[in-house]
């Protein structure tokens, strides 16, 4: 059976795409070509299987009171268990949960993060029973989002708090014993709502985790 890697995450493990110029057919969603998810399961080859859990909007644990089913607490179980034995997770999450009326700063995002790595470890999905799983703190946002629409429903300190979540992430990860990422520097995002990876960005990280990912599966 081959390794299953589930990437959990929101709109930018979906795939969203900001800017249809950037996107080889002009919508928004970036196709199998582009998204990070398609592009890392072509780098590490058939002996993998990337399953894609994305969801636009989804945060670690806080509900949204605009959109449904948002946090990523109440669906992980069934993530999990639809994809069974599990061999790798990799939570990238955070940007939906810097947003104002989620009223939490970045220290709570960080312990949201880390609920959710707790629960995910409980599950009975794993391989063998061992919990496998490798964070990431999604890029800075740009303090352009303010001046685009997409920044009035986000609201204020939403970029700034998003600068803070690696510290806190990288310090739940290590106590919880799961690898981590910090993918500021590593993907960038676009200049149209600057939150969102833009294809290139998706390119960048596809590579980073290729190098990564064997040796988290070794």
């Amino acid at each position: 059976m081959k390794k299953h890697i589930v990437c959990f995450g929101d709109s930018n493990t979906h795939g969203y795409c900001a800017d249809p110029s950037d996107c080889a057919d002009g919508g928004d969603r970036f196709n199998e070509d582009e998204r990070w998810t398609c592009l890392l399961q072509k780098k590490l080859g058939d002996d993998y299987l990337i399953l894609e859990e994305g969801l636009s909007g989804r945060t670690t644990v806080f509900p949204d009171a605009l959109h449904e089913s948002m946090p990523g607490l109440d669906s992980i179980y069934a993530s999990l268990m639809c994809h069974e034995p599990v061999d790798l997770l990799i939570l990238m999450l955070g940007t939906n949960d810097t947003k104002q009326r989620m009223g939490a700063n970045a220290a709570c995002i960080g312990i949201g993060m880390d609920r959710l790595i707790g629960k995910a470890k409980t599950v009975p999905a794993w391989r063998n029973g061992k919990p496998n799983i490798l964070v990431i703190a999604p890029p800075h946002m740009g303090v352009g989002l303010y001046q685009c629409p997409e920044g009035i429903p986000m609201g204020e300190g939403c970029v700034e708090k998003s600068w803070e979540l690696a510290k806190y992430y990288a310090q739940y990860a290590e106590a919880q014993g799961c690898a981590f990422l910090d993918a500021e520097g590593i993907a960038e995002f676009n200049k149209i709502d600057c939150m969102h990876l833009s294809r290139k960005g998706h390119s960048q990280l596809a590579d980073c985790l290729a190098q990564i990912v064997p040796g988290l599966l070794s």
